[in-house]
């Protein structure tokens, strides 16, 4: 799911190319894109583009009158910059603007729809759909661990949750809990102070450090590879692959839809963390150390 760094990334290429121009026409591939009934989508048609934003993960692309689009791109969504006119994609393709000068074309891959599109009239309106979330590189230490410590869950949990921070992901929280030498399933209630500030700074600079760098990369290119799986990153999507600072073997649990991918020498004091579907089925033989796993792992 695109994040903070994807997300702004996305701005960056769409300002430029989208801000200031009228949308000629709309076109709808995939009705269940579309979750909103009023104002209709093609509301949008003949109105100029005034600005783009972000509400925590989501896109809001602004039109003269007070309209908003509102899209939630979820794990899959994608967003093309096509020549005018350019033709929807027809397995994956959801949605086209056209302007004079290009189409914008919504696409998702595989077979579930997840993606969303909400048309909204109004400031109050659109604040509705804004989880709620603080902004983390906005914010001062202080608001950060009240908002943090506010209830007690894993710190992997608490990171993600849009109410509590916002735009913060399954990937770049990985990077973030790595970047700070933290467990994913430290509880919020146990951490130390400076711990507290360990995080904080880890959190800012891994989200600088990645939007500055995925907006170098880029260039003044339209981003055709937003991913969660980014080259250079430290544990993210590098199971057994070893870790950048130790060189120990990534490892991973993977819990509901989404998983945790960490270094057990950098994060857990080299104990290996267990999802309990696979603690209850292993029991005793689950191995607890990097040495363990190794010595399973030859026999």
């Amino acid at each position: 799911m695109p994040e903070l760094p994807d997300i702004l990334l996305y701005i960056r290429a769409l300002e430029p190319r989208i801000v200031g121009t009228r949308v000629t026409a709309v076109r709808l591939a995939n009705p269940f894109l579309l979750r909103s009934v009023d104002p209709p989508l093609s509301a949008i048609e003949g109105r100029t583009i005034l600005g783009l934003r972000r509400l925590g993960k989501r896109i809001v692309i602004e039109a003269e009158g007070e309209l908003f689009l509102v899209f939630h791109l979820m794990i899959a969504g994608r967003f093309r910059w096509k020549p005018p006119r350019a033709s929807i994609p027809g397995k994956v393709g959801l949605l086209a603007l056209d302007f004079d000068h290009g189409t914008l074309v919504l696409t998702e891959a595989g077979s579930k729809r997840q993606a969303s599109l909400y048309v909204v009239r109004g400031v109050e309106a659109l604040a509705q759909h804004d989880p709620g979330g603080l902004e983390v590189m906005e914010i001062d230490l202080p608001t950060f661990a009240r908002a943090l410590q506010r209830e007690n869950h894993t710190l992997k949990r608490a990171l993600t949750d849009p109410h509590l921070f916002s735009g913060i992901g399954n990937a770049y929280s990985d990077e973030i809990l790595h970047a700070a030498r933290m467990s994913p399933f430290k509880q919020t209630g146990s951490i130390a102070d400076h711990e507290v500030r360990r995080l904080y700074d880890a959190v800012r600079l891994t989200l600088s450090e990645w939007t500055a760098r995925l907006q170098r990369e880029a260039g003044d290119q339209f981003p055709e590879k937003v991913t969660a799986f980014r080259e250079g990153m430290a544990v993210h999507g590098r199971y057994r692959q070893p870790c950048p600072v130790c060189g120990s073997p990534v490892q991973r649990i993977v819990y509901a839809a989404n998983e945790a991918n960490y270094c057990a020498n950098c994060q857990t004091g080299g104990r290996l963390l267990a999802d309990r579907s696979l603690s209850r089925l292993l029991k005793d033989d689950w191995p607890r150390t990097l040495e363990e796993l190794e010595k399973k792992r030859r026999t």
